[in-house]
């Protein structure tokens, strides 16, 4: 191992995740998951201040200057929840200069939702979807590229974004969306990790919330 990989290894990230209901802060101080510290909260009244309230409580200032790494997830879920930590990530992302990365939420899931239904060995693409109130679905599709029987050692990509679709491919699996703040906190942060590894650097300008089915869509 070079010493340019193990001075990335402590490196610091941290992530920002929100579900239809709630939102969470994950950092990671170093490359172990015992370093892991999680903020999870539902949704309050005034989402917009007691973001940057609770942002400021989980985090001091000296560390978030420490960050390395940034990711944020962008959605599908409440599009307001999504439209907020985007714009806190991107801020954080510019004030600092630290590379920022983005997931949706379903890619962020998807390991676990393979996992959960076993199809690593009998299937290499899925769908995961969210039925709509009214007519039809939002759905990814995903693909497991590398798998070991060690489950962190599980590959998937994101080959179709979230979308609107009337119908679900039947001839295909897929899944209901399954969100879960603890975890999809820490696999936000894996993912985060994994580019930083990879020397992998994204900019805030290029990342905005997916919604389907937002007014601008």
């Amino acid at each position: 191992m070079t010493n340019k990989l193990k001075q990335r290894e402590n490196y610091p990230s941290f992530v920002i995740h929100s579900t239809e209901n709630s939102f969470g802060f994950g950092y990671r101080k170093n490359n172990t998951h015992e370093s892991d510290v999680l903020f999870i909260k539902k949704f309050d009244n005034d989402l917009c201040n007691n973001l940057v309230n609770d942002l400021n409580k989980f985090i001091s200032k000296e560390n978030l200057q420490k960050i390395n790494k940034l990711a944020v997830s962008i959605g599908p879920a409440n599009f307001n929840a999504s439209r907020l930590i985007v714009v806190l990530a991107r801020t954080i992302s510019q004030q600092i200069n630290c590379p920022l990365d983005s997931f949706s939420s379903f890619e962020i899931m998807a390991k676990r939702i393979a996992s959960k239904n076993n199809i690593f060995t009998n299937k290499k693409s899925f769908w995961i979807y969210k039925k709509l109130k009214r007519k039809g679905y939002i759905a990814g599709k995903y693909e497991i590229c590398h798998y070991e029987k060690n489950s962190l050692d599980v590959v998937i990509r994101e080959t179709v974004s979230p979308k609107v679709v009337k119908e679900l491919e039947s001839e295909e699996s897929s899944f209901e969306a399954n969100y879960d703040d603890k975890k999809d906190l820490k696999e936000l942060l894996n993912l985060s990790n994994k580019n930083l590894l990879n020397s992998t650097e994204n900019s805030w300008r290029k990342v905005l919330p997916l919604y389907p089915i937002s007014p601008i869509n």
